[in-house]
């Protein structure tokens, strides 16, 4: 959960995370709309597919204990070097150090390397890292290192004067602390969609994006990209047809919403609509919903920011 998302932010999941599976076996034999339900609101959900996959094989090959094996470890889904080795030395003590964003920013300032942070510095890195990594208690060092990058010496206005190794800092010394690492630019695309919010019988229609890809698997209401020149009304009508081969009836403005998804910057527009016909989309797909049972899926930050912004369903 600590990979692309803050300690503050990860702590009320990860809590309700262990409620709802409290052992490994649990996440093992839980329904994939569960597991994504539980981490509905962390992104990048990949995460939660690759977590109950490793959960998975950790019971049916290794009698449901972790294995502390560093190769046979590396190879659990989402098992990467740093989480291999963050996993390894905070609980069991092996000595494995640990290279994250806040890590690398660290090493780079104590040893004055300039430059972007990134993967291609990590060997010079790691050389840093390995003249002092202890031989005692590694967890507690790398967590130690994680914590001054997260907490102290942050990407920008880090705090040196309270810095308890700026003694020892390269980057400090030579008043390069504002520029080392080199800050990345991030660009990010603007997009406009439209959704149906299409009601009957007391239910409400939604459907599962494609189980590969982005949002993988999670569920939402039917609609799509605003194509250039286009209308409102008219993306909807077209993605309405295109996804649901149904034409669009009294559309209707609900509320609009603004969404980033990692190099996205999304604005949704939904409307509340009728439809002319049955949807002819895979029914395996679609999913006629009644408001109280919509918390039992998995949805989008978007699509859980309209409901919840205009329907106060219990998402």
């Amino acid at each position: 959960m600590l990979q692309q998302t803050t300690v503050n932010a990860v702590i009320p999941y990860y809590e309700r995370w262990l409620e709802i599976f409290p052992d490994v076996r649990s996440l093992a034999r839980a329904p994939l709309r569960k597991v994504l339900k539980a981490w509905q609101g962390l992104g990048y959900y990949a995460r939660a597919r690759n977590l109950q996959a490793a959960a998975r094989i950790i019971v049916k090959e290794h009698g449901g204990v972790f294995p502390r094996d560093k190769k046979i470890v590396r190879k659990l889904p989402g098992f990467g070097p740093y989480t291999t080795a963050a996993v390894l030395s905070l609980a069991f003590g092996e000595p494995l150090p640990v290279i994250d964003a806040n890590v690398r920013r660290v090493v780079m300032r104590l040893a004055g390397i300039s430059g972007k942070a990134g993967p291609d510095k990590d060997a010079a890195i790691m050389a840093h890292i390995l003249a002092d990594f202890p031989s005692k208690k590694p967890g507690a060092f790398n967590q130690s290192m994680m914590e001054l990058g997260a907490l102290v010496c942050k990407p920008r206005s880090p705090q040196c004067l309270v810095c308890p190794v700026a003694a020892f800092c390269g980057a400090y010394e030579a008043g390069e602390q504002e520029i080392i690492p080199a800050l990345a630019k991030r660009s990010s695309r603007k997009i406009e969609a439209v959704v149906a919010v299409i009601k009957r019988n007391g239910k409400y229609l939604i459907q599962k994006r494609p189980s590969t890809g982005l949002l993988a698997g999670l569920w939402e209401f039917p609609g799509g990209k605003r194509e250039p020149r286009e209308t409102l009304e008219e993306a909807l009508a077209r993605e309405v047809r295109e996804e649901l081969g149904v034409e669009v009836r009294a559309a209707r403005p609900l509320v609009t919403v603004r969404h980033a998804y990692t190099e996205y910057r999304v604005t949704l527009h939904a409307f509340a609509c009728d439809i002319v016909g049955e949807p002819k989309a895979d029914p395996k797909r679609l999913r006629w919903v009644a408001p109280k049972d919509l918390h039992r899926y998995p949805f989008p930050s978007g699509t859980a920011r309209i409901l919840g912004t205009q329907y106060h369903f219990p998402i």
